[in-house]
C-alpha cells in the first residue's frame, strides 16, 4: 500500500513505533529468549537488534546494561512534512532533551511526563496500514486429520511488532501528553488504570498502551502472528525452550486479539498476538471508558498475581 494514501487529513501525529530500546544484564540470555520466541537477534557491538522474519526493519534494540532491565528510550516515526510542527510543539512546551547516548542521535528529542526519552525520526511508516491477513490454510475434507504431526510443526516466526505496553505513574497525564504532543488517539481506557492509543494515520487498535504503576517501565512487547494456531504453537515453542511462565492462551476485550504472553528473564513479557482490531486512518473509533472487568480478557486462564508487577522498578527501590 502507498503509505501516503493512509494519511489522515489535517492530522499531525506520529505514525509508527519506530524502535524501542532497553538494556539487560546479559545479552546472551536475551539472545536465547528472543531467538526461541522466533525473532532474529543480530548482534551489533554491545547490543542486539530485533528483526522479524522477512522484514527489513529493526523493531527493537537490547543493550548490555546494569544489574536489572531498564527501558532506555522509545523512537516514533513521523512524516517529513510534520517535522516543523513537532519541533514547535516541543519548543513551546519546553520538552526538549539531549539525544540518548545509546541512540544514533538523529531526529527530535523530548521527554514524556515519566521522564522517558523519546526520539521523533522522519521514517517510512512501518505500522500496518491495513488489517493483518490470517495465514492461508487449506481446508481438509471429512475423513482426514487437520492437525499437523507434532514433529512437523513449523517454528513460529512473528510478522511485525504490533504494540508496546508501558507502566506509567500517571495514566491520565500520559494520555494527555500522547494526544496533545504526539498526536496519538485514544482507542479505549479503563478509569485511570490503563489507556490504549492508536495512530491517526492508521494502525492496530493500539500502538502503545499505559498501565498504572508507581514508576515507568516496559511491561511487554507484542508481536503479530498469522493464526490462532500460531499463538498456541508459539506458547508450546517457548515451553519447550524452558520459558514456561506467562499468561494465556486467551482473548482480549479491548483490541479483541488472541494472546499468549511469555515471561522473559527480567519479569516483563513478549506477546504472541493474532487478529487485533485495526483502525483505519479515516475511521473515528468510538473510544470509551470501560469497567475494569472488561479491560483485560473475554476468556482465558486466571490472570497471574504478579502480571501487572513492575519488576523494572520494584516498589522498595522506586525513588
Amino acid at each position: 500500500m502507498n503509505h501516503a494514501t493512509s494519511r489522515r487529513a489535517g492530522a499531525i501525529g506520529v505514525h509508527s513505533v519506530h524502535r524501542f530500546a532497553f538494556s539487560v544484564p546479559d545479552l546472551a540470555e536475551a539472545r536465547r529468549f528472543y531467538a526461541a520466541f522466533g525473532l532474529e537477534a543480530r548482534q551489533v557491538g554491545e547490543r542486539l537488534d530485533l528483526y522479524t522474519a522477512g522484514h527489513p526493519h529493526c523493531w527493537g534494540s537490547v543493550h548490555a546494561g546494569g544489574p536489572t532491565k531498564r527501558l532506555e528510550y522509545l523512537s516514533y516515526g513521523i512524516h517529513e512534512q510534520d517535522l516543523p510542527v513537532f519541533r514547535d510543539r516541543i519548543d513551546r512546551h519546553g520538552l526538549a532533551c539531549a539525544p540518548h547516548p545509546l541512540s544514533d542521535g538523529t531526529g527530535l528529542w523530548l521527554r514524556n511526563p515519566d521522564g522517558t526519552p523519546l526520539q521523533l525520526v522522519v521514517a517510512a511508516k512501518v505500522s500496518p496500514s491495513a488489517k493483518a491477513r490470517a495465514a492461508n490454510r487449506s481446508s481438509v475434507p471429512p475423513g482426514q486429520g487437520a492437525a499437523p504431526a507434532r514433529s512437523k510443526v513449523r517454528a513460529v516466526r512473528p510478522r511485525h511488532l504490533s504494540h508496546l505496553l508501558f507502566f506509567s505513574a500517571d495514566v491520565p497525564r500520559m494520555l494527555r501528553f500522547c494526544t496533545e504532543i504526539l498526536g496519538l488517539r485514544l482507542s479505549d481506557r479503563s478509569q485511570d488504570l490503563i489507556a490504549f492509543l492508536h495512530g491517526a494515520h492508521g494502525s492496530d487498535h493500539h500502538l502503545v498502551a499505559f498501565a498504572k504503576s508507581h514508576a515507568p517501565g516496559l511491561h511487554h512487547s507484542s508481536w503479530t502472528v498469522g493464526s490462532i494456531d500460531e499463538v498456541g504453537c508459539g506458547a508450546e515453542q517457548m515451553r519447550s525452550a524452558g520459558f514456561d511462565r506467562g499468561w494465556g492462551m486467551g482473548r482480549h476485550v479491548l483490541g479483541s486479539n488472541y494472546f499468549q504472553y511469555v515471561r522473559d528473564p527480567w519479569g516483563s513479557y513478549a506477546e504472541y498476538s493474532f487478529d487485533i482490531d485495526f483502525i483505519a486512518h479515516d475511521v473515528d473509533w468510538p473510544a470509551a471508558d470501560h469497567p475494569p472487568e472488561d479491560s483485560l480478557y473475554v476468556w482465558g486462564p486466571a490472570l497471574p498475581e504478579d502480571f501487572i508487577t513492575n519488576h523494572e522498578h520494584p516498589p522498595e527501590t522506586a525513588a
